[in-house]
């Protein structure tokens, strides 16, 4: 007779302070620029914080797709919640690698889909001269 797998215990649905907190430092910790290391961690600040307001929630897929409505009920940039949401994917994978959260939780949260972005970024590429031609060319026409 083979020897039996154990299969490991994962019993941490809800996550606390300290293990977000510890979570958070290895995802920052990872980043080399400055300014990325700030902007996730004002993300991750923003989760915490709306993740521990809410009652006993456990840390999967169903809350992350409840933190993009609320993200989404304020109104704000696509980019800005795709942002948001892509540093909480990083904290999910952060805490499935120190175990803290089971692989198929993090892959489930990592499946959740960002806010479709519409339209296009324009720039600014154009001089004020050669825009104001343009508006000039348009209006004779």
């Amino acid at each position: 007779m083979g020897k039996q797998r154990i299969k490991p215990n994962y019993r941490r649905r809800v996550l606390r302070l300290p293990d977000l907190d510890h979570c958070k430092l290895a995802v920052l910790n990872s980043f080399g620029s400055p300014a990325s290391r700030r902007v996730y961690e004002y993300a991750i600040d923003q989760f915490i914080a709306w993740y521990c307001s809410e009652p006993r929630l456990a840390f999967n897929r169903i809350v992350v797709v409840r933190y993009r409505l609320y993200l989404e009920s304020r109104h704000l940039a696509a980019n800005t919640i795709n942002q948001q949401l892509a540093a909480v994917r990083r904290l999910a994978h952060e805490a499935a690698d120190s175990g803290l959260l089971s692989p198929e939780l993090a892959a489930g949260i990592s499946r959740v889909k960002g806010v479709k972005q519409l339209g296009f970024r324009s720039g600014n590429w154009w001089g004020s001269g050669i825009s104001q031609n343009v508006v000039w060319y348009v209006v004779r026409t």
